[in-house]
Protein backbone atom coordinates (compact mmCIF):
# COMPACT_ATOMS: atom_id res chain seq x y z
CA UNK A 1 0.00 0.00 0.00
CA UNK A 2 1.30 3.50 -1.08
CA UNK A 3 0.68 5.35 2.15
CA UNK A 4 0.73 8.84 -0.40
CA UNK A 5 -2.52 7.08 -2.01
CA UNK A 6 -4.39 6.19 1.40
CA UNK A 7 -4.89 7.05 4.99
CA UNK A 8 -4.71 5.60 8.47
CA UNK A 9 -8.86 4.98 9.46
CA UNK A 10 -8.71 5.17 12.83
CA UNK A 11 -12.18 3.40 14.85
CA UNK A 12 -13.49 3.62 18.27
CA UNK A 13 -16.32 1.17 19.09
CA UNK A 14 -17.78 1.84 22.33
CA UNK A 15 -19.30 -1.13 23.73
CA UNK A 16 -21.01 -2.96 26.78
CA UNK A 17 -19.36 -6.12 25.49
CA UNK A 18 -15.94 -5.59 24.12
CA UNK A 19 -15.81 -9.84 24.28
CA UNK A 20 -18.46 -10.22 21.73
CA UNK A 21 -16.61 -7.94 19.54
CA UNK A 22 -12.82 -8.67 19.42
CA UNK A 23 -12.90 -12.54 17.72
CA UNK A 24 -14.42 -10.62 14.79
CA UNK A 25 -11.41 -8.25 14.57
CA UNK A 26 -9.25 -10.49 14.81
CA UNK A 27 -9.81 -13.00 11.94
CA UNK A 28 -10.02 -12.67 8.34
CA UNK A 29 -10.19 -9.13 6.26
CA UNK A 30 -10.05 -7.06 9.16
CA UNK A 31 -7.05 -8.73 11.14
CA UNK A 32 -5.08 -8.25 7.76
CA UNK A 33 -6.09 -4.79 7.43
CA UNK A 34 -5.15 -4.58 11.19
CA UNK A 35 -1.67 -5.73 10.90
CA UNK A 36 -0.69 -3.42 7.49
CA UNK A 37 -1.62 -0.69 9.45
CA UNK A 38 -4.33 0.21 7.29
CA UNK A 39 -6.73 0.21 9.89
CA UNK A 40 -6.54 1.41 13.84
CA UNK A 41 -9.15 -0.15 15.87
CA UNK A 42 -9.52 -0.33 19.48
CA UNK A 43 -12.64 -1.43 20.96
CA UNK A 44 -13.97 0.73 24.65
CA UNK A 45 -15.81 -0.28 27.31
CA UNK A 46 -17.98 2.78 28.25
CA UNK A 47 -18.91 1.17 31.45
CA UNK A 48 -15.66 2.60 32.73
CA UNK A 49 -16.95 5.88 32.17
CA UNK A 50 -19.98 5.83 34.54
CA UNK A 51 -19.89 8.51 37.62
CA UNK A 52 -21.18 6.02 40.23
CA UNK A 53 -19.36 3.13 42.27
CA UNK A 54 -22.03 0.47 40.77
CA UNK A 55 -20.69 1.41 37.22
CA UNK A 56 -24.24 2.15 36.45
CA UNK A 57 -25.06 2.93 32.44
CA UNK A 58 -28.82 2.61 32.72
CA UNK A 59 -31.97 4.13 34.30
CA UNK A 60 -35.35 4.56 34.23
CA UNK A 61 -37.10 6.75 31.46
CA UNK A 62 -38.69 9.72 32.91
CA UNK A 63 -42.34 9.59 31.80
CA UNK A 64 -42.56 6.41 32.76
CA UNK A 65 -42.11 3.25 29.98
CA UNK A 66 -40.64 -0.05 29.63
CA UNK A 67 -37.21 -0.64 29.92
CA UNK A 68 -34.18 0.81 30.55
CA UNK A 69 -32.00 3.80 28.46
CA UNK A 70 -28.63 4.44 28.78
CA UNK A 71 -27.35 7.30 30.59
CA UNK A 72 -25.61 9.73 29.02
CA UNK A 73 -22.75 10.40 31.11
CA UNK A 74 -20.92 7.63 30.51
CA UNK A 75 -21.32 7.94 26.80
CA UNK A 76 -19.94 11.67 26.55
CA UNK A 77 -16.88 10.78 29.07
CA UNK A 78 -16.38 7.71 26.96
CA UNK A 79 -15.97 9.58 23.54
CA UNK A 80 -14.40 12.16 24.92
CA UNK A 81 -11.51 10.02 26.32
CA UNK A 82 -10.92 8.15 22.61
CA UNK A 83 -10.66 11.89 20.96
CA UNK A 84 -8.08 12.46 23.94
CA UNK A 85 -6.43 9.55 23.58
CA UNK A 86 -6.62 9.81 19.44
CA UNK A 87 -5.10 13.42 20.05
CA UNK A 88 -6.05 14.07 16.28
CA UNK A 89 -6.48 17.38 15.21
CA UNK A 90 -9.66 17.07 13.82
CA UNK A 91 -13.10 15.76 14.94
CA UNK A 92 -14.38 12.35 14.52
CA UNK A 93 -17.60 11.63 13.02
CA UNK A 94 -19.92 9.99 16.32
CA UNK A 95 -21.90 7.05 14.56
CA UNK A 96 -25.29 6.07 17.17
CA UNK A 97 -26.14 2.52 15.96
CA UNK A 98 -29.78 2.78 15.72
CA UNK A 99 -33.42 1.13 13.81
CA UNK A 100 -34.42 4.80 13.92
CA UNK A 101 -31.08 5.46 11.61
CA UNK A 102 -30.61 6.12 8.05
CA UNK A 103 -30.09 2.59 6.01
CA UNK A 104 -26.67 1.51 5.66
CA UNK A 105 -25.60 0.90 1.95
CA UNK A 106 -22.65 0.60 0.23
CA UNK A 107 -22.65 4.31 -1.07
CA UNK A 108 -22.61 5.32 2.63
CA UNK A 109 -20.06 2.57 3.16
CA UNK A 110 -17.88 4.66 0.29
CA UNK A 111 -18.48 8.12 2.21
CA UNK A 112 -17.39 6.53 5.56
CA UNK A 113 -14.19 5.16 3.86
CA UNK A 114 -12.96 8.56 2.75
CA UNK A 115 -13.06 9.43 6.72
CA UNK A 116 -10.05 9.82 9.22
CA UNK A 117 -11.45 8.82 12.53
CA UNK A 118 -15.35 7.07 13.01
CA UNK A 119 -16.68 6.74 16.45
CA UNK A 120 -19.31 4.25 16.75
CA UNK A 121 -21.82 3.81 19.43
CA UNK A 122 -23.17 0.65 20.55
CA UNK A 123 -26.56 0.73 21.92
CA UNK A 124 -28.66 -2.24 24.27
CA UNK A 125 -31.66 -1.90 26.25
CA UNK A 126 -34.27 0.74 25.22
CA UNK A 127 -32.07 3.02 23.74
CA UNK A 128 -30.20 5.92 24.41
CA UNK A 129 -31.20 9.03 26.21
CA UNK A 130 -32.00 11.32 23.61
CA UNK A 131 -29.13 13.79 24.32
CA UNK A 132 -26.68 11.21 22.96
CA UNK A 133 -28.82 11.72 19.94
CA UNK A 134 -28.80 15.51 19.88
CA UNK A 135 -25.52 16.69 21.30
CA UNK A 136 -22.92 13.88 20.87
CA UNK A 137 -23.80 11.83 17.89
CA UNK A 138 -23.01 13.48 14.63
CA UNK A 139 -24.71 10.22 12.28
CA UNK A 140 -27.33 7.73 13.15
CA UNK A 141 -27.23 4.21 11.08
CA UNK A 142 -29.44 1.27 10.47
CA UNK A 143 -28.36 -2.21 8.89
CA UNK A 144 -32.35 -2.58 8.52
CA UNK A 145 -35.76 -2.42 9.39
CA UNK A 146 -35.54 -4.88 12.43
CA UNK A 147 -34.59 -4.63 16.43
CA UNK A 148 -30.92 -6.87 17.53
CA UNK A 149 -30.40 -6.82 21.37
CA UNK A 150 -27.28 -4.41 20.48
CA UNK A 151 -25.58 -2.76 18.28
CA UNK A 152 -22.23 -4.56 18.42
CA UNK A 153 -23.40 -6.76 15.36
CA UNK A 154 -24.49 -3.91 13.47
CA UNK A 155 -21.13 -1.79 14.00
CA UNK A 156 -19.38 -4.64 12.75
CA UNK A 157 -21.25 -4.59 9.53
CA UNK A 158 -20.81 -1.32 8.95
CA UNK A 159 -17.01 -1.37 10.16
CA UNK A 160 -16.68 -4.69 7.78
CA UNK A 161 -18.10 -3.13 4.78
CA UNK A 162 -16.05 -0.60 5.09
CA UNK A 163 -12.60 -1.32 6.12
CA UNK A 164 -12.65 -3.93 2.59
CA UNK A 165 -12.73 -0.68 0.45
CA UNK A 166 -9.66 0.40 2.01
CA UNK A 167 -6.84 0.36 -0.63
CA UNK A 168 -4.94 -2.83 -0.31
CA UNK A 169 -7.40 -4.71 2.29
CA UNK A 170 -8.60 -7.22 0.24
CA UNK A 171 -5.15 -7.73 -1.94
CA UNK A 172 -6.85 -7.33 -5.63
CA UNK A 173 -7.62 -3.51 -6.11
CA UNK A 174 -10.36 -4.83 -8.95
CA UNK A 175 -12.43 -6.87 -6.40
CA UNK A 176 -14.77 -4.34 -4.31
CA UNK A 177 -15.23 -3.14 -7.94
CA UNK A 178 -17.10 -6.11 -8.91
CA UNK A 179 -18.77 -6.41 -5.70
CA UNK A 180 -23.23 -6.60 -5.94
CA UNK A 181 -24.20 -3.11 -5.34
CA UNK A 182 -20.94 -1.41 -6.31
CA UNK A 183 -22.41 -0.03 -9.84
CA UNK A 184 -25.77 -0.32 -8.72
CA UNK A 185 -26.46 -4.21 -9.44
CA UNK A 186 -26.27 -6.92 -7.79
CA UNK A 187 -23.31 -9.55 -9.06
CA UNK A 188 -23.24 -11.83 -11.87
CA UNK A 189 -23.61 -15.47 -11.11
CA UNK A 190 -19.67 -17.19 -10.79
CA UNK A 191 -18.22 -20.73 -11.12
CA UNK A 192 -15.10 -22.67 -10.38
CA UNK A 193 -14.17 -26.03 -10.61
CA UNK A 194 -15.42 -28.71 -11.38
CA UNK A 195 -16.72 -27.62 -14.71
CA UNK A 196 -19.82 -30.35 -14.30
CA UNK A 197 -21.11 -31.40 -10.75
CA UNK A 198 -23.83 -33.84 -10.77
CA UNK A 199 -26.03 -32.81 -13.33
CA UNK A 200 -25.14 -28.67 -13.25
CA UNK A 201 -22.56 -27.64 -15.80
CA UNK A 202 -20.87 -24.23 -16.15
CA UNK A 203 -22.62 -22.12 -18.77
CA UNK A 204 -20.10 -22.45 -22.02
CA UNK A 205 -19.70 -19.08 -22.50
CA UNK A 206 -17.67 -18.72 -19.47
CA UNK A 207 -15.37 -21.27 -21.26
CA UNK A 208 -15.42 -19.84 -24.42
CA UNK A 209 -12.57 -17.83 -23.55
CA UNK A 210 -14.01 -14.80 -25.89
CA UNK A 211 -13.75 -11.93 -23.16
CA UNK A 212 -16.77 -9.73 -24.96
CA UNK A 213 -19.17 -12.22 -25.09
CA UNK A 214 -17.89 -12.85 -21.68
CA UNK A 215 -18.60 -9.43 -20.71
CA UNK A 216 -21.72 -9.46 -22.46
CA UNK A 217 -22.80 -12.04 -20.61
CA UNK A 218 -21.96 -11.05 -17.09
CA UNK A 219 -23.63 -7.97 -17.62
CA UNK A 220 -26.77 -9.76 -18.70
CA UNK A 221 -27.14 -11.74 -15.70
CA UNK A 222 -26.27 -9.26 -13.47
CA UNK A 223 -29.45 -6.93 -14.64
CA UNK A 224 -31.36 -9.86 -14.75
CA UNK A 225 -30.02 -10.59 -11.09
CA UNK A 226 -31.26 -7.30 -10.03
CA UNK A 227 -34.38 -7.36 -12.02
CA UNK A 228 -35.08 -10.88 -10.24
CA UNK A 229 -34.24 -10.00 -6.75
CA UNK A 230 -34.25 -6.24 -6.32
CA UNK A 231 -36.61 -4.75 -8.48
CA UNK A 232 -36.49 -1.55 -6.86
CA UNK A 233 -32.89 -1.28 -7.75
CA UNK A 234 -33.24 -2.72 -11.53
CA UNK A 235 -35.82 0.52 -11.98
CA UNK A 236 -33.15 3.03 -10.96
CA UNK A 237 -30.79 2.19 -13.30
CA UNK A 238 -29.69 4.16 -16.22
CA UNK A 239 -31.06 2.00 -19.02
CA UNK A 240 -32.63 2.64 -22.26
CA UNK A 241 -36.39 1.12 -22.66
CA UNK A 242 -35.18 -1.18 -25.07
CA UNK A 243 -32.29 -2.93 -23.00
CA UNK A 244 -34.75 -2.93 -20.16
CA UNK A 245 -37.84 -4.70 -21.59
CA UNK A 246 -34.91 -7.35 -22.74
CA UNK A 247 -33.99 -7.74 -19.25
CA UNK A 248 -37.59 -8.03 -17.91
CA UNK A 249 -38.38 -10.84 -20.63
CA UNK A 250 -35.12 -12.40 -20.18
CA UNK A 251 -36.26 -12.96 -16.30
CA UNK A 252 -40.01 -13.80 -17.15
CA UNK A 253 -38.34 -16.30 -20.05
CA UNK A 254 -36.29 -17.95 -17.30
CA UNK A 255 -38.93 -18.17 -14.42
CA UNK A 256 -41.15 -19.54 -17.03
CA UNK A 257 -39.13 -22.61 -17.16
Amino acid sequence: MNRKESHVLHLDILSLFPEAIEPYLSSSVLARAKRTGTVDICVTNFRDFSEDRHKTVDDYPFGGGAGMLLKAPPLFAAVDHVRALRNLEYAPRVIMMTPQGRTFNQAVARELKKERHLIFLCGHYEGFDDRVRQHLATDELSIGDFVLTGGELAALVVVDAVVRLMPGVLGNEESPKQDSHENGMLEYPQYTRPRKFREWEVPEVLLSGHHENIEAWRRREALANTCRNRPDLFMKLPLDERERSEIVRYVNGYLEN
